[in-house]
């Protein structure tokens, strides 16, 4: 089902987006293997990270599968998605049957992308990564690809107002050349993390900040809250669920699904 899922959205995706006036600029294309299976690691700024990395792989005459949260599979409209785009639910409570297939896939000579971060960052900066991405590359002996997404958090970021419509936002992919599977997941973990931090910077000197937007982050004259303030916002969200549902994400007796008594 992903071949005629696929072949509808590539004819119909790109026509609405250029609607927008959404402007794509790539960088670093050649480093996105031509042939052959590699996990393609991106950073996390928005609920829209998904859709530049396509429109890059697609340059290449390539399509890529994410993983994604399983709980996004309650959705309606995305469980669909995952099972005619074959994306890969991720349960991050035990991802172990994810990391599996995503292994057998970058086997099988797929590309697929996944987000170290594993959640969006507030900051725009890089977050502490997860080594699933590094595991996963060293087990099935593959490149890592970094990849920065640029703009999109401009467009459709977390709490702040999404602006979707004839957005005329400039949107930059950039690929940096690909890891080896070399040495253990720690070691290949703080490789990746430095590459995407010098590649995010990198892209982030092309690209226009006005000062005091609450996109542009901190450290680049913008509001974005710090690393420090994101954190402390992150850690009153697990708290706030941990009350909720509690560890197991099951709601807890006597609770309705708002988590009240």
């Amino acid at each position: 089902m992903a071949e005629p899922f696929y072949r509808l959205g590539e004819w119909i995706v790109p026509p609405m987006v250029a609607m927008q006036g959404t402007k794509f600029t790539f960088h670093g294309l050649e480093n996105i293997p031509a042939r052959g299976g590699a996990l393609l690691a991106q950073n996390h700024t928005s609920y829209l990270d998904w859709l530049p990395p396509l429109f890059a792989v697609r340059e290449r005459g390539r399509r890529m599968y994410f993983m994604i949260k399983a709980e996004m599979a309650d959705v309606k409209a995305v469980n669909y998605v995952i099972k005619h785009a074959r994306l890969i639910p991720v349960d991050r409570r035990s991802g172990h049957d994810a990391l599996a297939v995503g292994v057998q896939r970058l086997r099988e000579g797929e590309l697929i992308g996944m987000h170290p971060e594993a959640t969006i960052s507030r900051s725009f900066e890089l977050r502490e990564f997860k080594t699933g991405a590094a595991r996963m590359a060293l087990a099935a002996q593959v490149p890592i690809v970094p990849i920065i997404v640029w703009g999109a958090h401009r467009i459709w970021p977390k709490d702040q107002p999404k602006k979707v419509w004839r957005n005329k936002v400039p949107i930059t992919v950039a690929a940096g050349p690909p890891l080896p599977p070399h040495g253990t997941p720690e070691q290949l973990n703080v490789a990746l993390r430095n590459a995407m931090n010098t590649l995010l910077y990198r892209v982030q000197e092309q690209y226009p900040h006005p000062e005091r937007e609450h996109w542009v982050p901190r450290r680049l004259g913008g509001t974005a809250p710090t690393q420090e303030d994101s954190r402390a916002i992150r850690l009153a969200e697990l708290q706030e669920r941990i009350q909720k549902y509690g560890t197991d994400g099951v709601t807890r007796p006597g609770q309705d699904q708002s988590g009240r008594h």
